[in-house]
């Protein structure tokens, strides 16, 4: 029975990828998903794994801190995992620019606390246990941005341009080392813009979708000309796990949905779906156009051929298609989305949104 250790199992795509697995195994395998449960984590996103999985120790939650040294070896030392996914990070965009000292602590100091104590148990004698493997899950923005044409591959060189992409090219670069130095395996994938269920609100696509639903206008940055390659929550989570079961350490895979969309559209597209969908009598008059985020990178693309040609992995969902689950789900779910924006973490949200609406 393999055991993944899941950082950041309660977030967004970390509860996507622990669904996945389950669906994919069963109960043949052990995960362990350690959270420090910050804003974005919710461990309601998990509330639909199987009571059996809780009982016989399929699945275990555990509350920590990947920057924790100490928590971290005792957990390596009682389970001893075989595969880390490392999904924990900071990770807004908007945020890092207010304030980037958390950026830096989890996504740069967590991720060296989190190598360094895989390093320990898993180095014997100058050996690695076998089938030993630490993903580490990074994003296209460490490239920084392109103009009209061209993509990203994995052997562009990294340029970021904000505080949080500049955090995690650090990270890249740490995770990299380990390799070139220890021999350690590890490997890091890079995915343009996810979207899809469980994604919270502070983010692009749900926050269109829930001021949708409440007839509430909606900050578009700058001209809204801005682009970004979207890829559905299940797509990355099939190459995740496709890297993990093929994938050769060392190296760096592009994940990318091929749907680039710039923002303005990408709004009208999902007023239009949620009007048609609901009845709601919505239009392109919700759309506020507000000053652009310094340094706002233009346009993000990936060459996915790497993965494509290596490893058979290409994404199944259109933007339609995936758009079309993603709204579905938020709309079935308006509980879950009530419950963060006007729970606890209401005043936390409502800042967000007085702030991109200047």
């Amino acid at each position: 029975m393999k055991t993944y250790l899941v950082t950041g199992g309660a977030g967004f795509i970390g509860t996507n990828f622990i669904y996945h697995l389950f669906e994919k195994y069963g109960n043949n395998i052990r995960i362990i998903n350690y959270d420090k449960l910050t804003y974005a984590g919710n461990l309601e996103n998990l509330s639909k794994i199987p009571v059996d999985y809780i009982k016989n120790k399929n699945y275990i939650f555990i509350k920590g801190d990947i920057c924790n040294d100490k928590e971290l070896s005792i957990l390596f030392n009682t389970y001893n995992p075989d595969i880390v996914v490392n999904f924990a990070a900071e990770s807004h965009v908007d945020r890092s620019i207010s304030n980037a000292r958390d950026f830096i602590k989890t996504n740069i100091e967590g991720t060296h606390t989190l190598l360094e104590v895989a390093k320990n148990k898993w180095l014997n004698k100058n050996k690695w246990e076998k089938s030993k493997l630490f993903l580490h899950i990074s994003t296209d923005e460490v490239y920084g941005e392109l103009g009209k044409s061209g993509c990203f591959s994995e052997t562009t060189p990294i340029a970021p341009r904000s505080p949080y992409s500049a955090s995690k090219a650090s990270a890249d670069m740490i995770v990299k080392s380990y390799f070139s130095t220890f021999k350690m395996p590890v490997i890091i994938s890079r995915c343009s813009n996810n979207y899809g269920p469980y994604q919270f609100p502070e983010k692009f696509i749900p926050l269109i979708i829930n001021n949708c639903l409440n007839n509430r206008k909606i900050p578009v940055y700058g001209d809204g000309k801005n682009i970004r390659d979207w890829i559905y929550i299940e797509d990355h989570i099939r190459a995740i796990n496709i890297i993990i079961e093929k994938g050769k350490p060392g190296e760096i895979y592009n994940i990318g949905g091929q749907n680039e969309i710039d923002n303005i559209n990408l709004v009208k597209n999902i007023i239009d779906i949620i009007a048609k969908q609901t009845g709601i009598n919505i239009n392109y008059s919700l759309v506020k156009f507000v000053k652009d985020r310094p340094g706002h990178d233009y346009r993000y693309a990936m060459n996915i051929s790497k993965i494509a040609n290596e490893l058979k992995w290409k994404p199944k969902y259109s933007f339609i298609e995936g758009i079309g689950k993603t709204i579905n789900w938020y709309i079935a779910n308006r509980n879950w989305l009530n419950e963060i924006v006007n729970g606890e973490y209401m005043e936390y949200y409502k800042n967000m949104y007085e702030n991109r609406m200047g």
